[in-house]
């Protein structure tokens, strides 16, 4: 069964279900998503969480394992599985159809995943898994949805907040919901129940770090490795969240990759500019882009990003930030260097 992101809170008060596939491009959505799923099945005795991540040499047994299992811990188990932006192929197919069969009330299975296709939606383990369970999409937010989202979470937090200040913390935050939601808890703290204006957004937005993700943005696009690499560093030193770093790297990277497919199918600029959500004051930068990365270049930077998300995750980078910054030097300019991370032993 299908239900939006903002439909999840009332779905879960009619009752757990066994499965829950979170598939989305939205992290901040996808983390809310599943750790509203926790929290519900919480109070209702599930104590337990156990996390698999889909890694290369993936051993699906150990799923059906736990699945089967009794608990040293507690009588109700999550198990969560990050599919990590892959496919689950035949393996994983099989394993998730053998689970329908089996399954167990004092368990509930969490799958998340990237953006689930039609493909995907049609294949017999996602059919299998969503006739029982509830398939939670997440997409990225823009125009009435995205101000409809801010709207809850302004409810949420009980603020008092015109309607000036919310289109001015979206324009700022450009559909980042994580940058949004800090904006908003920031607020609530500062200011609780009393009205915030446009004026107080904008001065808080001035008042945060010299830099910020949205200044490592316009240097990657335009080309200015010295400058994303400044910027970098003062992230690091704010301890900016390595995550939302790597979501503001992969949107601008997932803009280019698209527009560069559509320049190869002949579509104009102008109309690729439209359909991607371009402001015009952001087509300089990524026309610079666009000269500057082919389509190879550009899936090369991909292959590093998920290499670093995957090491990221299993905790095999030696240092982040550094890695972050030889991603970013990469989509300045050439550079034949292997990202630094390396594996446990």
């Amino acid at each position: 069964m299908r239900c939006y992101a903002n439909q999840l809170p009332s779905e879960l008060n009619k009752g757990l279900k066994p499965f829950y596939l979170v598939f989305g491009e939205e992290p901040f959505q996808e983390a809310q998503c599943v750790q509203q799923i926790r929290d519900t099945a919480k109070a209702q005795g599930f104590d337990e969480v156990i996390k698999f991540t889909l890694m290369q040499g993936f051993d699906w047994q150990e799923i059906i394992a736990q699945y089967q299992s009794m608990s040293l811990f507690s009588a109700r188990t999550i198990i969560e599985l990050d599919l990590n932006q892959q496919k689950p192929g035949t393996p994983g197919s099989n394993t998730f159809k053998k689970i329908v069969e089996l399954i167990n009330p004092d368990t509930i299975l969490i799958v998340k995943g990237a953006k689930a296709s039609q493909d995907v939606q049609r294949g017999a383990w996602f059919k299998a898994l969503d006739k029982h369970g509830v398939f939670v999409p997440c997409y990225p937010l823009a125009g009435n949805h995205l101000k409809r989202w801010l709207d809850e979470q302004v409810a949420r937090l009980s603020l008092n907040m015109q309607n000036e200040a919310k289109l001015s913390l979206i324009n700022a935050t450009e559909g980042n919901l994580l940058a949004c939601f800090q904006e908003l808890e920031k607020l609530s703290l500062l200011h609780g129940n009393a009205l915030i204006t446009q004026q107080l957004v904008m001065q808080g937005l001035l008042n945060q770090a010299k830099f910020n993700i949205f200044d490592l943005s316009d240097a990657l696009l335009n080309g200015h490795a010295k400058q994303a690499i400044k910027v970098l560093n003062k992230l690091a030193s704010d301890n900016t969240e390595v995550v939302s770093i790597l979501w503001a790297i992969n949107k601008e990277l997932t803009s280019l990759l698209t527009i560069q497919q559509g320049l190869l199918n002949g579509e104009p600029i102008a109309q690729l500019f439209k359909k991607n959500g371009i402001w015009k004051n952001q087509q300089g930068p990524v026309q610079n882009a666009i000269n500057r990365l082919n389509i190879n270049t550009l899936e090369q930077i991909s292959s590093e990003l998920a290499l670093f998300d995957s090491s990221y995750k299993q905790g095999n980078l030696i240092a982040p930030y550094q890695a972050l910054a030889h991603i970013c030097i990469k989509f300045c300019q050439p550079l034949d260097i292997p990202m630094p991370c390396h594996a446990l032993n």
